[in-house]
């Protein structure tokens, strides 16, 4: 069970995580639907209330969700800064991806698939 303290942590982080990740999603072009199976939603209604902040707080899952696609963006900054942006959207012959987008490897539904992303990104990163 959470704690109250964990609870304010989510709370605080939620508004500041949301703005991010929406302009994120800006600046890779991201579709309302690749939004969703970043964010873990099944709901488009869901999606467009957390756009206009209408969440007190976050699950925990979808904060980590949110970490790995920052941790991602900031990665891709470092790693390829003039085609950072576009690069989740080029096909990848890298192991991970099997040809695919990197995006195809992130929205495929799991949080653990933002991770292996995320660790790929780290490691290209040295």
């Amino acid at each position: 069970m959470p704690t109250a303290t964990a609870a304010a942590r989510r709370r605080a982080l939620t508004g500041p995580a949301l703005r991010t990740f929406f302009r994120i999603a800006l600046a890779w072009h991201l579709s309302e639907a690749e939004q969703m199976r970043l964010l873990g939603l099944q709901s488009r209604a869901t999606l467009q209330a957390w756009k206009r902040g209408k969440v007190a707080t976050l699950r925990k899952e979808a904060l980590e969700r949110i970490s790995y696609v920052l941790g991602i963006y900031q990665g891709l900054q470092v790693l390829v800064p003039t085609t950072a942006d576009t690069w989740v959207h080029q096909p990848n012959a890298a192991v991970p991806f099997g040809g695919l987008p990197a995006i195809a490897r992130m929205t495929a539904g799991n949080v653990a698939d933002l991770y292996v992303v995320r660790q790929y990104v780290d490691a290209q990163c040295g």
